[in-house]
């Protein structure tokens, strides 16, 4: 194919691969009680606020060293095993995966949309399983396997209010990873080698966000 056409046929799957992406996520915002303008507004924000992450403090990274193997190789004495990573770590929120959903979850409280009697067993449940399923991974951040909270957010609402169940599936799903895989986590921070911790950020913790979607999706 020729580079010139295999150019446009990137363009046109990025092109689809975003108009699906703006659907799907005004859909599960409009699952949530939002106007067709209000869910597109609250997606572009979303999607734009994704890649900003908003200091918050600095703290000292020092993974654990690695015992260094000696080799003893033409009368020299080689070691191997030096750490990834050691200085400051900046602690960060990022907007488009923390701080947009937090509110959107306060603002289906405010509203009355979830019912607070409901939202405290659920977030305790999907809390409990996101710390549970979490790990740190060196180098890296905080993972967890993608469909375990919203899964548990969902069965979780669909148990507590059935005829409600997307506005509880979501805040639960997004406070609950919040708090089991990112804030009980914070102390394996200083022993994960990374730059940046960003909690609600794609790169190293999970996506705080795209659990809850998923969880209103499946709901």
């Amino acid at each position: 194919m020729p580079p010139r056409n295999l150019l446009l046929l990137l363009f046109l799957v990025v092109f689809l691969v975003m108009i699906i992406q703006l659907g799907v996520l005004s859909i599960a915002f409009q699952k949530l009680g939002l106007s067709p303008r209000g869910a597109l507004l609250l997606v572009l924000g979303t999607l734009f606020g994704s890649s900003i992450n908003i200091p918050v403090t600095t703290i000292d990274s020092a993974p654990p060293f690695r015992p260094p193997s000696d080799m003893s190789r033409w009368g020299r004495l080689w070691q191997t095993g030096a750490p990834e990573y050691m200085g400051k770590t900046i602690l960060a929120i990022n907007l488009g995966g923390c701080i947009i959903p937090v509110g959107l979850c306060l603002y289906l409280l405010v509203r009355q949309l979830v019912d607070p009697f409901d939202l405290l067993p659920a977030l305790l449940i999907v809390t409990a399983a996101s710390y549970v399923f979490s790990r740190p991974i060196s180098g890296i951040g905080i993972g967890i396997p993608v469909l375990i909270a919203p899964v548990v957010a969902v069965i979780t609402a669909l148990l507590l209010e059935p005829a409600n169940a997307a506005p509880l599936a979501f805040s639960s799903g997004v406070l609950g990873v919040l708090l089991g895989a990112d804030i009980l986590h914070l102390a394996d921070i200083r022993t994960m080698g990374v730059r940046v911790a960003s909690i609600g950020g794609a790169g190293t913790f999970d996506g705080i966000f795209l659990t809850g979607i998923i969880a209103v999706l499946l709901a």
